[in-house]
């Protein structure tokens, strides 16, 4: 009797979906939900089958959450899995203005479906960190902590971690007071601090606390004069 081919483990949501007979699987992850600043950023990420069922090459072996990985590794893997010429992914961002527009969720589901509409041909069917979203553009499969338990969903989770924080990079050569080459636009007290002291910049997200108590107190002598 022939032997069970054994699936790899981190790719045995991608191997579910390819038994309902799809093949084009992308990965979907964001970066940049819970900052005070600068865009949220979504990346889709699409493998080869036969990566699905023979596992990753050597070279993308520690792909893994970008939240489990160091500066150093993140940037390595980034930079493999967006020059490997077998690898297609898609990258988003949705800037502070938008997300102040519409809100971060709907910022966030707008950012996924651009980065999967990136990809050519599409995707059939998406795995997607988190809670399912509504307005996905194909069929998804949601997978709590999938960054964790996908290798797709994770590779996107990297490419858009990597090029959000590059963003932030950029913007403290912009707003330097702020200090977001350390913090990538989070809550952190020092950054925190910093709103206190000079006010929020253009890239801050003026409908998330403390940034709205912090403009409603900064603009209060000129809102006390126009009563």
């Amino acid at each position: 009797m022939a032997s069970q081919v054994k699936i790899p483990r981190r790719f045995r949501y991608e191997h579910k979906v390819l038994q309902s007979g799809v093949t084009l699987i992308a990965g979907v992850d964001e970066a940049g939900r819970g900052p005070l600043a600068g865009p949220v950023v979504a990346a889709a990420v699409c493998f080869p089958i036969e990566w699905l069922l023979a596992g990753l090459p050597k070279e993308l072996k520690k792909v893994n959450d970008s939240k489990q990985l160091n500066a150093v590794e993140r940037d390595s893997l980034f930079c493999e899995l967006t020059t490997n010429p077998l690898v297609r992914y898609g990258v988003v961002s949705v800037n502070e203005q938008m997300i102040d527009q519409i809100n971060i969720l709907q910022a966030t589901h707008r950012a996924m479906n651009l980065a999967i509409g990136q990809l050519d041909p599409a995707p059939q069917h998406a795995l997607v960190d988190g809670l399912p979203v509504k307005t996905l553009c194909c069929a998804q499969t949601a997978i709590i902590a999938g960054d964790s338990l996908s290798y797709s969903i994770a590779a996107a989770s990297i490419i858009a971690k990597v090029t959000r924080d590059r963003m932030m990079v950029e913007y403290h050569q912009i707003y330097p007071a702020y200090g977001f080459h350390e913090h990538k636009g989070y809550g952190t007290p020092a950054h925190v601090a910093a709103i206190r002291q000079h006010g929020p910049c253009p890239i801050h997200r003026m409908t998330f606390a403390p940034i709205r108590p912090v403009q409603t107190e900064f603009f209060s002598d000129d809102s006390a004069a126009a009563d």
